[in-house]
């Protein structure tokens, strides 16, 4: 089948063209002609599947072929997005599409100055890509009318609604007119977004093209189990031995993401961040930069999980496992993208595997674990199954009763204290043997309790028998 068979006029088919577009993806085969006949569409269409140019390519056509012309602060066709990121990459889908036609187009997201967001609308735009609280912001000044949308798409809706955005999308609904399209595009569909769906939408057109929650088939998938502490250890021992050379880095948190970006740059990588304390321009840069192959290696926080489109992403690295499982097919979604191939590692402690029991549930197939060799676990990570059940949780080996300052028992005396009082506190040793590799500012040691000591001398508080309370008694030799 070709884009010319879906009904598409001859100017976007000659911007598809020019983006060396060969075939329309399944979901663009279905959702085209509904967009294209004006029919509400609830799409569950996997991350890289081509869902953008499935609505922007119609919407296009309809808003050439459609009056009125837009008026001043006005939109005609308004596009919710979870992320600045993804508003980014929507506009540039649209200004691509688009090129050559007589329309105009705005992405509106706050982490940026308002003022020319409200300028441009001052002339009208016929698409207005925003995130939901900028837009309200934009509505509340005047800056913003919605009388004339024609068409609402909300574009991965499920993780508008993890971020904390219904309250918004309500507000939204409610000042949007009655009449008008509205298509649903979501990675997952939930209670929450079936509920949503419900009260939005009119006999809208179903589109599955995946099963629901799956992570792209060419995606080789695989975990490796180590304990927390070595996490960044085993990190750069496999950049270095697969020697990889372009991969997106996921960290828990924007303190783990500079860490690791301080131990790649001090190894000669070429790295940059991304995270939800950067600024967006400088968020923009690193993105840019990653995909123009200027630095190898991306590190980011799950602000990066989506609406990031990078072509011939090789290799995604979970350092962390992210806390909500759908956030994990999101990841590994950047790459394998459009039918490539592509690998995602992660990196698995014991105390992730509620998160990797959940995420297997959720893809429905459990992860081959390959240890590495000399970073096998201490503390093993459980069995897991295809349901989300931790089938054994391995029992830990008893460990000796040792003086806390030895190592290991010893037929000789030691000095009182032991060796160890006299060693700098990071080479030290603990009771169970495991040497900390990592300073205590590392976002991936793990600081264990301190033994008790064996035995006390007995102390109290008590005042001596036979003194009346409050007394003072003779002073004790």
């Amino acid at each position: 089948m070709s884009f010319a068979s879906l009904g598409l006029i001859d100017p976007l088919l000659r911007n598809v063209q020019d983006l060396n577009y060969q075939t329309p993806t399944p979901v663009q085969i279905k959702a085209i002609p509904a967009v294209l006949s004006g029919k509400d569409v609830m799409a569950a269409a996997q991350t890289g599947t081509g869902k953008t140019a499935g609505f922007a390519l119609p919407l296009l056509q309809r808003l050439v072929q459609h009056g009125p012309a837009v008026s001043s602060n006005r939109a005609r066709v308004l596009v919710l997005v979870p992320t600045r990121e993804l508003a980014e990459q929507v506009l540039q889908s649209f200004v691509a599409y688009g090129k050559g036609l007589d329309l105009r187009f705005l992405a509106a997201y706050g982490g940026v100055s308002i003022n020319p967001q409200m300028m441009k609308l001052r002339k009208g735009v016929d698409v207005l890509v925003a995130t939901p609280g900028r837009l309200l912001d934009l509505n509340r000044q005047n800056a913003v009318q919605f009388d004339q949308v024609q068409t609402l798409v909300l574009d991965e809706a499920d993780r508008m609604l993890d971020l904390g955005f219904a309250r918004e999308l309500n507000a939204v609904f409610a000042a949007l007119p009655a009449q008008r399209q509205t298509l649903l595009f979501s990675a997952t569909f939930t209670d929450d977004i079936r509920a949503m769906s419900a009260s939005i939408l009119r006999s809208p057109v179903d589109i599955s093209v995946s099963p629901p929650n799956a992570t792209a088939s060419k995606i080789r998938q695989w975990v490796v189990p180590v304990d927390k502490r070595n996490k960044p250890e085993l990190f750069m021992h496999l950049v270095a031995e697969n020697n990889w050379e372009h991969a997106l880095v996921f960290v828990k948190t924007r303190n783990g993401v500079d860490y690791l970006a301080a131990m790649l740059e001090e190894a000669g990588y070429a790295v940059d961040t991304i995270h939800g304390d950067k600024p967006q321009p400088a968020r923009m840069r690193a993105l840019e930069r990653f995909k123009m192959r200027e630095v190898s290696m991306l590190v980011a926080t799950d602000v990066a999980a989506r609406g990031l489109d990078i072509d011939d992403l090789p290799l995604v690295i979970n350092v962390d496992l992210p806390i909500v499982a759908q956030d994990y097919v999101h990841r590994i979604g950047r790459t394998g993208r459009a039918g490539a191939s592509g690998v995602a590692v992660s990196l698995v402690c014991a105390d992730e595997a509620p998160q990797l029991a959940a995420i297997e549930a959720l893809i429905r197939q459990t992860l081959p674990r390959e240890e590495e060799p000399g970073f096998e676990a201490e503390h093993r990570v459980p069995q897991t199954s295809e349901t989300g059940q931790i089938i054994k949780k391995p029992k830990k080996p008893k460990k000796p009763k040792v003086p806390q300052a030895t190592q290991a028992p010893s037929k000789k005396p030691r000095p009182q204290g032991g060796e160890n009082k006299h060693k700098p506190a990071a080479q030290r040793t603990t009771a169970t043997g495991n040497d900390t590799n990592f300073s205590s500012g590392s976002p991936f040691s793990v600081q264990k309790p301190r033994s008790k000591p064996a035995s006390k001398p007995a102390t109290s508080s008590r005042k001596p028998a036979g003194k009346p309370a409050g007394g003072r008694g003779k002073r004790q030799p």
